[in-house]
């Protein structure tokens, strides 16, 4: 990934957001088909544009943003969260991440105890992560990030939520950390372990002291995502399995359980390898 990132504090943001949506009288109106698309893109920029975003963001961000059928189709049938955990984790391939974990441990040794001494996270649930969000980097997307992210803030299911993503998209492009036409994975994610946009700004953290945030980077992304769980309460030396002091912290990273249980199930094996 050709993307770096730098620092933007969380509250940044926030009030970028409440500015953008404060008087809510001229928000743009979400809608669950293309037809309205284009008119909320136009109403969005006026909002964003009194928030703070320069048209001159705006105008690049937009140029080449098309409804995102594809995201939406996804977002509607994420068919494997209504598996069984067994049925999860054979699909999501458990034992071929599990192997290469544990090679990948041993591989980056350094990495991973220099991680757990400044964050408290072991090896096992950051591979475990990073071997289901992309492959181990694998594959980290091939959508038009900004695209899908103005597509899920415009739809009804979620628009609040990926409004507060479009917002920190559109500062992470008027910063020059990410390109407006930058491609990652269907709803928006972003890079090895696949950050939402406000996780970039509020979690990033550079990993291998090469300067900046790249989440196109192993150590940036596994570094990031121990900062993410200790942000969501990961406490140093408790146990992660379901009813564990830190299984609380996994459930942070996605709202589903088969996934939240295939994370601490794959991370024990590796840890425990």
């Amino acid at each position: 990934m050709d993307y770096k990132v730098g620092k933007l504090k969380a509250w940044s943001i926030a009030i970028v957001i409440a500015a953008g949506l404060s008087g809510s009288a001229q928000a743009a109106s979400c809608g669950n088909n293309a037809a309205g698309f284009p008119a909320w893109i136009g109403q969005f920029k006026q909002e964003a544009a009194r928030a703070g975003i320069s048209q001159r963001t705006l105008d690049r961000a937009f140029k080449n943003v098309r409804y995102a059928t594809k995201t939406i189709s996804l977002d509607r049938n994420q068919k494997s969260f209504k598996l069984s955990f067994e049925q999860f984790m054979q699909k999501r391939g458990a034992s071929t991440i599990i192997s290469k974990g544990k090679r990948l441990k041993k591989q980056y040794a350094g990495l991973f105890s220099s991680i757990e001494k400044k964050y408290g996270v072991p090896a096992g649930p950051l591979i475990a992560i990073w071997g289901m969000e992309s492959g181990f980097g694998a594959f980290t997307g091939n959508q038009h990030t900004m695209s899908a992210v103005a597509t899920l803030a415009y739809d009804c299911r979620r628009s609040a939520f990926f409004t507060e993503q479009l917002y920190a998209q559109l500062q992470l492009i008027q910063k020059g950390w990410i390109s407006p036409d930058f491609k990652g994975a269907a709803h928006g994610e972003i890079g090895q372990t696949q950050f939402l946009p406000a996780n970039v700004v509020r979690f990033g953290v550079n990993g291998d002291n090469s300067g900046g945030v790249n989440l196109g980077s192993a150590a940036d992304a596994l570094a990031s995502t121990a900062n993410f769980l200790r942000g969501h309460g990961w406490r140093r030396g408790g146990g992660y399995q379901p009813g564990e002091a830190n299984f609380g912290a996994i459930q942070g990273w996605n709202a589903a359980g088969v996934y939240q249980k295939a994370i601490a199930k794959i991370g024990a094996e590796i840890d425990g390898g």
